[in-house]
C-alpha cells in the first residue's frame, strides 16, 4: 500500500469525482452540480523531452453550462516554482481541450494553504499579462467533522476533511466519527475510504491512531490495511511464541544440568522478547557453570 498524503489528497477526487461540488460549496464558490464527470489523462507532456503531469485531471459537465476542466494538485510545502507550473497547466489545458480550466490545490498545513491561495501575476509590473487564482482546500477552510451524522451526509467530503486535518488536535474525535459511520457502511464503499485515510495521514501521529481504530472498530473488514494490521498481529504473536519457547528451553537446560536459577535471573530470561538473544543464551546455558554465566559474554 502506498503511504503518501500527496497521493490521497488528489486521488480522492478520482475515487469520488463529485466531491468537487461539496468542496466548492464549502469554499463559497457557486459551481453548478455536475451531471457527469470524466477522469482524463493527467499527462501534460509536450513533444519536447520535458514531462509535466498534473496530479489529477477531471472533466466536469453540468446541465445548461459549459464543461469544465478541473486540475487537482496536492501540495505539501511552499514551492516558488509551482505558480509558473500551474499557469502552464492552465494554458496548456485551455489550448488542448478548448475548455475553461480550474485549479484546486489541496494542502495539509495552513501556511502552505495560505501561500497557495495568493494571487500571482505574470508579466511586467506596468501591464500584468496573467493572473493565477487557484482554489485552495486545507485545514484553514475545510470543516472539522466530528459528528457521525455529518459524516454520513457526505462521506467523500468527510474523508477529505480527515486528510486535510491530519495534524488537528482533535484528530482522535475526527477519526472516531469516521469508524463509527464505516461500521454500518457496505464494505465496497468503506474499503477505499479506509485506504485513502491511511494514505492521507502518512507518517503523522494520527496514522497510528487510525490503524488502531481500524483494528478494533473495523476488524471485520478485509481491506488491504486491515489485512496488513492482522498480519502484523500474527507476526507479533509468532515472535512472542518463539521467544516464550526459547526462554523455556534456556531454563530447562539449566534445570537438567542441576544449576540453581535465582528468581531475578529467571525473570530476566522469561521477560526477554528477543528470540535471537534467547538463542544466544541457550547456547551459553549448555556450558555455563552458573546461571549468571549465561550472560557473562554480553
Amino acid at each position: 500500500m502506498v503511504s503518501s498524503p500527496h497521493e490521497a489528497m488528489h486521488r480522492i477526487f478520482q475515487e469520488y469525482p463529485g466531491l468537487f461540488s461539496g468542496v466548492s460549496e464549502v469554499l463559497g464558490i457557486d459551481f453548478p452540480l455536475p451531471t457527469s464527470v470524466t477522469v482524463l489523462p493527467n499527462d501534460l507532456t509536450e513533444t519536447s523531452p520535458v514531462e509535466r503531469r498534473v496530479d489529477t485531471l477531471l472533466r466536469l459537465e453540468a446541465e445548461d453550462d459549459e464543461p469544465l476542466l478541473l486540475a487537482v494538485e496536492a501540495q505539501g510545502r511552499k514551492d516558488p516554482n509551482k505558480p509558473a507550473s500551474w499557469a502552464y497547466y492552465a494554458s496548456y489545458l485551455l489550448t488542448k481541450y478548448r475548455l475553461q480550466p480550474m485549479l484546486l490545490v489541496v494542502c495539509q498545513d495552513r501556511a502552505t494553504a495560505e501561500w497557495a491561495a495568493r494571487e500571482v501575476t505574470f508579466g511586467p509590473r506596468q501591464w500584468p499579462l496573467l493572473t493565477l487564482r487557484p482554489l485552495v482546500a486545507g485545514p484553514h477552510n475545510m470543516p472539522v467533522i466530528i459528528d457521525p451524522a455529518e459524516v454520513r451526509k457526505d462521506l467523500a467530503l468527510a474523508t477529505l476533511s480527515v486528510i486535510t486535518h491530519a495534524t488537528h488536535p482533535d484528530a482522535g474525535a475526527i477519526l472516531k466519527s469516521m469508524t463509527t459511520v464505516l461500521r454500518d457502511t457496505p464494505q465496497s464503499i468503506a474499503n477505499p475510504i479506509i485506504e485513502l485515510v491511511a494514505q492521507g495521514l502518512g507518517k503523522h501521529p494520527a496514522a497510528q491512531l487510525w490503524r488502531k481504530l481500524v483494528a478494533v472498530d473495523l476488524s471485520f473488514y478485509k481491506s488491504p490495511l486491515s489485512e496488513e494490521i492482522r498480519e502484523e498481529g500474527r507476526e507479533k504473536g509468532r515472535a512472542e511464541g518463539e521467544a516464550r519457547r526459547a526462554a523455556e528451553d534456556v531454563l530447562d537446560i539449566l534445570e537438567v544440568r542441576g544449576i540453581d536459577v535465582p528468581e531475578a535471573i529467571r525473570e530476566r530470561i522469561t521477560d526477554c522478547g528477543d528470540p535471537e538473544i534467547l538463542r544466544h543464551w541457550l547456547r551459553r546455558a549448555v556450558t555455563a557453570p552458573t546461571a549468571e554465566d549465561v550472560f557473562t559474554d554480553e
